[in-house]
């Protein structure tokens, strides 16, 4: 007998238990909570009821006796619920998903170690059991119904429970392949496209042998011409007219053969880019995962969130079905889970402030998943209060971000964009779930290190919705193809605010930079050349083709020679051993087979920061013969938290030493390599390139090991500390030295005073 199971014969009876586990766990979660907004559903109440028998013949088979205990006691539940016998309210699903709890932990140990952990927990594993018989007895059913059943659970219905198991795939942590399905139907189509391929491409030897007849006739009438060259003083007049009609009548003859290999070379290039189409989107499709694979657990979540809270919160996601790439799902869990919580904690109110505000009851939560312009959209929306603009203008203000005065003229965007910053918060106080500071920066990072960009829409009082635009697939970018220098360059849509062509009329001066106006705003203007680092040539046009692009911070226009449109292109990773190149993320091939960089937008803003402040200008040059001509110590701080890095910068800067700082681990590499400074102090966690990753490659680099490196750390472990030092790191401080003067002393033992 052929085995369909996908070839799971490699795998342990408990490694096919935990994938079944993993299933029904799922199941259970989602049925439990519709159960607890429709008591009497009947097809929930059914798939809790399979959901928990087959989680119990599983068990029963690879001998895990605890889930085998909890498992039943649910399904007599169930069965209860399905005859009437029992209503199962708000208290009876927290004990039921307490369970369902349980069951994932047990599933989750080694195989070896569980009849051990049972022993030791019985006691609890009792008490849990009990408490869901207790559902049964305040129903006044029988906790024992369905004992008769259980005996006679026969091998048959074993080995069908058995079955059911190997109809999973492996686990996704399993070894170190990754295993991808692929349904037989999509594969029978993939195979069948791929022979038809196979079977276009011999056409091309027809062609080929049709062109060497081609060529030997031209070669042909190359001889017949020279020959003529040489009669020509020699023969008749009408000898002359004979051999020039015998010419025409091959070159004739040629047109026409090579007009009907033309024709057909179009038609082979059309029905094999169809047909190469049509295998990409198979081949593509079967990466594909619906958006609902990355709401796995965030019902449950944001129930027992809402539920510590206080609060009575639904969550409804639409577009459910809509198909994104595996690797930008798996990366999606976690800004997902960051705008969640804060909707839950921030956003919605309670009960009793959504009455007074004349609100439904129970608030919600809306995350919506579309397409559109070969983009990923996902949204999530919430109907609570929205976002304070007062209180978050006065917190600005509080927390010293921007001059007294000054919070008064900042925009609604503006005011926004704060809430994006490292180590703030709204909230006065700190709890469990929120007022720490961590959340909405993080969201902000991983969004753009999948490439895609976040946006803001606050309606006061009435909620806030954040937009997140992501690539569709992290190996296919949507992107815009422009020239700069002669050589073509890649922006990610995602990435891109506006593409303006705007006259040279419209172009003015202010504090010797230039602008455009746009959107009621000044953009600066810079152009590309500079910015990459190439000789400026002239612009031919008396119109200026711009590329608006911007992080959280600042935004530019980039002028560049020509806007070639809009490609699909596929991402190419660059050879590690080149470490991260300035201002470039990944490379692609055009249609016509030349190469193009894609550019890292974050870093060409950063880089456009410096031009524009004048802190990083001109060659670069080799570290140890630029630092020998400096008379004043240069120090470099790297540090993601805004307030750590202007603590640091004044301290020092009070000091004697001169300072310039970088935003995280990629913008302090591409600093130290343009730059030359004395001292580099950075932190261990940041977003893009970690604090560890920037020393070891500043101390692998034969330029630039030399240089004092010193972090500054809130890790105070042991092992932190060696971690830092193994790596190469000259001092490792605590984030705590620069409130006394150890700071200043590592500072003064490492590279002297400020001044020699």
């Amino acid at each position: 007998m052929s085995d369909s199971s996908g070839g799971l014969s490699g795998f342990s009876m408990f490694d096919l238990f935990r994938m079944e586990a993993e299933g029904q766990i799922a199941a259970m979660n989602e049925a439990l909570l519709a159960i607890e907004t429709h008591p009497d559903s009947p097809p929930a109440l059914e798939k809790l009821m399979r959901a928990s028998h087959s989680l119990k013949g599983a068990a029963r088979m690879v001998g895990v006796e605890a889930v085998v205990q909890i498992a039943h006691v649910m399904e007599d539940c169930f069965v209860a619920a399905q005859k009437g016998d029992v209503r199962l309210g708000r208290a009876h699903i927290d004990v039921l998903l307490r369970s369902v709890d349980q069951i994932e932990q047990i599933t989750r140990l080694d195989e070896a170690t569980i009849a051990a952990w049972f022993a030791e927990n019985k006691t609890a594993v009792d008490a849990l059991i009990a408490d869901i018989r207790n559902i049964l007895a305040d129903s006044g059913a029988m906790a024992t119904q369905a004992t008769a059943r259980d005996n006679a659970d026969a091998p048959g219905e074993a080995r069908e429970a058995v079955d059911e198991v190997r109809r999973y795939a492996p686990p996704a942590d399993a070894a170190d392949e990754r295993v991808l399905r692929v349904s037989a139907e999509q594969m029978s189509r993939i195979l069948g496209m791929t022979s038809e391929l196979l079977v276009e491409n011999r056409w091309l030897q027809t062609l080929s042998e049709a062109l060497r007849k081609l060529k030997k006739r031209q070669d042909e009438i190359a001889t017949d011409l020279d020959r003529m060259r040489t009669m020509t003083t020699q023969v008749r007049r009408m000898t002359d007219a004979d051999a020039v009609k015998e010419l025409q009548q091959k070159i004739e003859q040629n047109r026409r053969l090579l007009s009907d290999q033309i024709a057909s070379l179009d038609d082979f290039e059309r029905r094999s880019s169809q047909l190469s189409t049509k295998l990409y989107n198979e081949v593509n499709g079967s990466r594909m995962r619906p958006f609902a694979t990355a709401m796995t657990g965030f019902k449950r979540m944001v129930r027992d969130l809402a539920r510590s809270l206080g609060k009575d919160v639904d969550l409804e996601v639409m577009g459910s079905e809509t198909p994104v790439d595996r690797d930008v799902l798996e990366k999606l869990k976690a800004p997902m889970t960051h705008l969640l919580r804060n909707a839950v904690d921030h956003g919605l109110e309670s009960t009793e402030q959504r009455a007074v505000a004349g609100k439904p009851l129970r608030g919600t939560i809306k995350v919506e998943a579309s397409h559109g312009g070969g983009l990923l959209r996902v949204s999530v929306k919430d109907d609570g209060k929205g976002i304070n603009l007062d209180h978050l203008r006065n917190r600005v203000r509080q927390k010293g971000l921007v001059q007294d005065g000054l919070h008064l003229e900042l925009t609604e965007e503006e005011l926004i964009d704060f809430l994006f910053l490292p180590d703030f918060s709204t909230r006065d106080e700190v709890t469990e779930v929120s007022g720490r500071g961590v959340g909405l920066d993080v969201v902000r990072d991983m969004i753009r290190e999948l490439g895609g960009s976040i946006n803001v829409v606050n309606d006061e009082g009435h909620g806030v919705e954040f937009v997140l635009l992501l690539p569709l697939s992290l190996s296919i970018l949507s992107a815009v193809i422009v020239e700069i220098s002669g050589e073509s360059y890649a922006f990610p849509v995602a990435r891109i605010d506006r593409l303006v062509t705007a006259p040279s009329s419209a172009v003015h001066e202010m504090n010797g930079s230039h602008h455009i106006s746009l959107d009621g705003q000044h953009v600066g203007l810079i152009s590309g050349s500079q910015v990459l680092g190439f000789e400026e040539i002239p612009l031919q046009d008396d119109e200026l083709k711009v590329v608006v692009v911007s992080d959280r911070l600042a935004r530019y226009g980039i002028v560049v020679d020509r806007v070639i449109g809009q490609r699909q292109i596929s991402v190419q990773s660059l050879d590690k051993r080149l470490g991260k190149i300035k201002d470039v993320s990944a490379a692609a091939l055009l249609e016509d087979g030349s190469p193009t960089l894609i550019l890292d937008i974050d870093d060409v803003v950063r880089s456009i920061d410096h031009i524009v402040s004048g802190d990083r200008l001109g060659a670069i040059v080799r570290q140890a013969e630029k630092t020998a001509q400096l008379p004043q110590k240069r120090i470099l701080i790297v540090e993601d938290s805004l307030t750590v890095r202007e603590v640091e910068r004044e301290l020092l800067q009070s000091r004697g030493y001169y300072v310039e700082t970088a935003i995280d681990g990629v913008d302090g590499w591409n600093a130290v390599r343009e730059s030359a400074y004395h001292l580099v102090i950075t932190d261990i966690d940041m977003p893009r390139m970690d604090g560890i990753a920037l020393v070891k490659s500043i101390k692998q680099d034969l330029h630039l090991k030399g240089i004092p490196v010193m972090i500054v750390s809130y890790k105070d472990r042991k092992e932190d500390r060696q971690r830092g030092l193994d790596a190469g790191a000259d001092y490792y401080l605590t984030k705590g030295s620069f409130h006394d003067d150890t700071l200043i002393e590592a500072v003064i033992d490492l590279i002297g005073e400020a001044r020699e």
